[in-house]
This record gives structure tokens, C-alpha cells and sequence, in this order.
């Protein structure tokens, strides 16, 4: 019923949201939307082995087969339906088969909204659906992780639990790579609860986890800088509106120090991308990671000015950028993996980058 409700217009707090269709508004639909971008689209449940019902969408090219797969996480209060899609979409056009779910809790998922008390069973959740997509793929076709925000977070957590099965990549790892977008590493100090706030929080959420009374600032107006998309973000009926629950802040505080703490560990290669402006995750943060991680193969670009919201809350000119830095990074890693990889794949305009300043060790 949960699930039901919010498909219909709820936004999972008792209140109702305007009548919102798509993130690109009313029409065409989605079947329509997807064709006009060369992809195919299409959504299911999967049942985790748990027993929860998990909304999951695939985005796949229809011009050749796929060169590689791409499995997504989005990122706290967010889901996969609204504009969360745009990046998987441009992916899937690109030639990379394209699959995520929503988060326990999350878009259109079982959970109760915006409740996220053990990030290590969401984790299991994520392994046992990407573990299906994987299996489904011919064994040569390389298979890499997106996360955005809290699902970058959870993309490290993937591959510190994952790794040791060497699965997949030609370097025995179970991914080819990581694409870590503003990660959640470690909670930004400018919105990371003062002492002895964190202490007293841990105190009460063991008697109250679910309270949604966690004061924090407006996510949608700190990192989508385009003032007509931060309305298009605050339309979508699916995103969670309330105030961070105490079981959820408690978790997150915990399990982002502990990835901090096992940022040596990391080998598989990755790309971290961060708005130098951002005030949500902290900068410094992704900077350790590509200093401290093992990974012998790893780059980080920073760009000058830009919020939290890398691929969906600037200028259009600012997402044509990032995007050209992460399909370069994708094709320079799948060469040969897939049986398209060698075929003509549409291109971004990426006009001027030096406009956009940016900083990028490889």
C-alpha cells in the first residue's frame, strides 16, 4: 500500500505533492521519451533475499549491443524515476546497459520513507540485485558501479565486501571500476551535527530510530545551483520531505566514518568527481580517497564553483562537461569488452572545458 500511495501523488509524510508526470514534464511518455534517445526502457520488482520488494529500471542501447553494464545507486531522498534517470539515459544512448533499483526505503521500494537503519543490509540488498544483472551478462562484458552521494558511499562498501570473490574484471576484481559522484565518504562538517549533538542523537535513537526531528538544511536549495531545476527536483512525488530520521542520521554518521577509515583498502579503479562548492560531502574527503586508496588506476576531477548536484543541478553547459569526463573515462575501460565496443558510439558536445575549470590528476 506504502508503495501504491507514493506511485499516486503521496510523498510518504501524509501530505500530497502537485501532479507531476515526468521529470520532462508531461509528454511525450516514457516509452516515448526513450525512443526519441535511442534506449529502451523498462521497470520491475525484484525480491531481495530478504523478502522486500525492490523497484528496479533498466535503460539499454538499441543502435548495437551493450559495450559494458552500469549498475547505478542513487543517493539519500532520492530515487531512480525522477531525474536520477537523465545520467542513465545518457549512458544507455552512449552504449552501456544501464540498471539500479531504489533503496530500501526509497522511491517506490518496500520501507518505511527516508528510514535507513542499516546500511550494511541495503548493501547486501544492492549485491544480491547487481549479482543478478551480472550473471545475466556474457562473461566478458566489464561491469562497473555509479553512485551519486550516499550511493557512491555504498558503491565503496559494494567492492570492500565484493572484492574478494574476483568475479569479473581482468584485474580479479569483482568490478571493472567505480564512477563516485560527490560521495558521502564523510558527512560534510557544515551540515554534520556539532558535539555533543552526535552523542546525544546516538543516545535517543536506540529508543526512537524512526522520529523524523533531525533539524538540517534544505538538500535541494544547497545543491542545485539552476534555480528552475531546483523546482523541477522539488516536483518530483517519489523524493522524501521530511526531516532525517534518528536511526537514519545515526547510521549514516557511523558508516561513513567507518569507509573513511577503510579508504587504504580500496583497489578497484575509480574516478571521483566533486563540485568544489559543494556543501553536502565533503570535498576533502574524495581527495583522500584518491590520495589514500590502493588503486593503482585512479582519477579525480574537481570542478570550480559547482554544487553537490553534478549532472542535474547546473547549467547545461557544467552537466555537458562532467558527462564528457565520464564517458571518456568508461570508453578508456571497456575496450574490448563488449561486442560494441568498437562500434561508432554518439558522442556529448563538450564544447569549451576550459570555460568550466576543473582539476584532474590521473
Amino acid at each position: 500500500m506504502e508503495k501504491r500511495a507514493a506511485q499516486f501523488g503521496e510523498d510518504g509524510n501524509g501530505g500530497s505533492t502537485a501532479p507531476a508526470a515526468h521529470f520532462w514534464g508531461e509528454s511525450p511518455d516514457e516509452e516515448g521519451f526513450y525512443a526519441s534517445h535511442g534506449v529502451r526502457g523498462s521497470k520491475s520488482f525484484y525480491t531481495s533475499p530478504r523478502g522486500i520488494a525492490l523497484f528496479t529500471r533498466s535503460w539499454l542501447p538499441t543502435a548495437s549491443p551493450p559495450r559494458a553494464v552500469v549498475c547505478l545507486v542513487h543517493g539519500y531522498g532520492n530515487d531512480i524515476s525522477w531525474t536520477f534517470q537523465s545520467t542513465a539515459i545518457f549512458l544507455a544512448r552512449s552504449g552501456f546497459a544501464c540498471f539500479a533499483l531504489d533503496l530500501p526505503g526509497h522511491g517506490l521500494s518496500d520501507g518505511l520513507r527516508g528510514f535507513v537503519p542499516d546500511v550494511n543490509v541495503v548493501a547486501e540488498d544492492c549485491l544480491a540485485f547487481f549479482d543478478s544483472v551480472r550473471d545475466a551478462q556474457p562473461p566478458s562484458l566489464p561491469c562497473f558501479l555509479y553512485g551519486e552521494s550516499m550511493g557512491g558511499a555504498l558503491c565503496l562498501l559494494l567492492h570492500l565486501r565484493d572484492h574478494q570473490r574476483h568475479r569479473r574484471s581482468p584485474g580479479g576484481g569483482a568490478w571493472a571500476g567505480a564512477v563516485l559522484v560527490a560521495p558521502m565518504c564523510r558527512i560534510s562538517e557544515s551540515i554534520r551535527p556539532r558535539w555533543p549533538v552526535p552523542q546525544i542523537l546516538t543516545f535517543v535513537a536506540r529508543f526512537a530510530p524512526k522520529l523524523p526531528i533531525v533539524p538540517t538544511v534544505d538538500l535541494i536549495s544547497v545543491s542545485v545551483k539552476v534555480p528552475e531545476k531546483r523546482a523541477v527536483a522539488g516536483r518530483n512525488p517519489l523524493r522524501y520531505r521530511g526531516r532525517p530520521r534518528l536511526g537514519t542520521v545515526v547510521e549514516l554518521l557511523r558508516v561513513t566514518d567507518y569507509i573513511y577509515s577503510r579508504l587504504p583498502e580500496v583497489t578497484l579503479p575509480f574516478i571521483v568527481l566533486h563540485g568544489s562548492a559543494d556543501v553536502v560531502t565533503d570535498l576533502s574527503v574524495s581527495q583522500a580517497l584518491y590520495e589514500l586508496a590502493a588503486s593503482e588506476d585512479k582519477t579525480i576531477r574537481i570542478y570550480d564553483g559547482m554544487l553537490h548536484s553534478l549532472l542535474f543541478g547546473e547549467p547545461e553547459e557544467n552537466i555537458t562537461v562532467v558527462r564528457g569526463h565520464i564517458l571518456s573515462w568508461l570508453n578508456d575501460r571497456c575496450v574490448g569488452g563488449g561486442a560494441s565496443s568498437s562500434a561508432p558510439l554518439p558522442q556529448p558536445e563538450l564544447g569549451d572545458a576550459s570555460a568550466i575549470p576543473s582539476a584532474s590528476v590521473d
